[in-house]
This record gives C-alpha cells, sequence and structure tokens, in this order.
C-alpha cells in the first residue's frame, strides 16, 4: 500500500524532477530519488508502486507546480490587448525557465513516452488537457485571437523555452523577449 504523507510525496516528486534533469529516465531510480530527497533508502518505494507510477507522478508534479499564480490570473482580468497578451505570455516563458529542471525533467519524460506507450497516454492526455484548458481561459477572458492563436503561440514559445534551457547561448534574455513579442504580433490577428 502506498503512502500518504503528502509533504513527502511531494519531495519525492520533486526530487524525482532533479535527478531525471540530470541523470535522465535511465538514471531514474528509486535509490536515486532517494538520495536526493535526503531520505532513507527504500522511502520512495514505498510512496510509488513501481518505476512507471514515479515516472507518471513525477510530469504530474512538473504540471502542478507551473500552475500560474494569482498575479497571472488576476491580469486576465485587465485590458484584453495585444500588450496583456504578450505580457502574459513573457511571464509564462519566464515562469517555465524559472523551474529549468522541470523543464529538462519533462523532455526527458517525453523521451521516454516514446518507449513507453502506458506514459505517452497520460503526458498526451495531461498536455492536451492542459492546452485545452489554455485555449478556454484565453476565449473566456476575450484576449484577442482565438484557439488557433492559443496552440500557435504554445508551439513557437515552446521552441523559444528549449531553447533558452538547453543552448542559452542562441538567444540571450533580452532576444527572448523580443521574440516574445514578435510571435504575439506576428499570430494574433
Amino acid at each position: 500500500m502506498a503512502r500518504v504523507n503528502p509533504e513527502r510525496r511531494q519531495a519525492l516528486l520533486d526530487a524525482s524532477i532533479e535527478v531525471l534533469a540530470r541523470e535522465g529516465a535511465r538514471g531514474l531510480t528509486f535509490r536515486a530519488v532517494d538520495a536526493e530527497a535526503g531520505v532513507p533508502t527504500g522511502t520512495a518505494s514505498n510512496y510509488f508502486t513501481n518505476r512507471d507510477d514515479l515516472l507518471v507522478q513525477a510530469g504530474n508534479r512538473y504540471y502542478e507546480r507551473l500552475l500560474p499564480g494569482p498575479e497571472a490570473m488576476a491580469a486576465l482580468q485587465g485590458p484584453r490587448t495585444r500588450e496583456t497578451l504578450t505580457e502574459l505570455m513573457t511571464a509564462a516563458v519566464a515562469r517555465v525557465a524559472e523551474f529549468r529542471t522541470g523543464y529538462l525533467a519533462v523532455l526527458e519524460l517525453r523521451l521516454e513516452a516514446t518507449r513507453r506507450p502506458e506514459l505517452q497516454a497520460l503526458l498526451t492526455e495531461r498536455v492536451r488537457g492542459d492546452l485545452n484548458f489554455n485555449i478556454g481561459l484565453h476565449l473566456d477572458s476575450g484576449m484577442p485571437g482565438d484557439a488557433d492563436t492559443v496552440v500557435l503561440l504554445y508551439l513557437a514559445l515552446n521552441w523559444l523555452i528549449l531553447e533558452r534551457l538547453t543552448l542559452p547561448g542562441i538567444f540571450d534574455e533580452e532576444r527572448a523577449a523580443e521574440l516574445v513579442r514578435t510571435a504575439v504580433d506576428r499570430i494574433v490577428v
């Protein structure tokens, strides 16, 4: 039976994200997670039924940690302009970039998902759900653009984040901010 101490579970999942980012999916073992979390050997195996369970839950934890805060949500109540949308997209890119290890861990999970159909199905469901949530939020808020605007921004900005986090010498922070503005200006019609 899996343990239910929520703080310990979160600490183990956060440790899993760090291990995934540093060691890759092949390095994600219960022992590595225990060591990263600074808990006794065998602790992670008390919280997760198997490695696949740990992989899936680490992915879910990443998305939980990226949820926008009240400030970002309040911005949706402001002016419905390109400038506001640019500010929201810039904040979203910054939020993801600040959680570098989380993004790298999710890249590892996505690669692992090409070999694990169950993980692929779960990640597909999660990403599709998040994308649909963002589309609904965008449309309900009255921001400029339509559902395709959200999808195109998602695609463009995800690749920008990938470049910033894996090859930071390609675009510095200033150039990345310019590219966010350009993406919004060109995508929002």
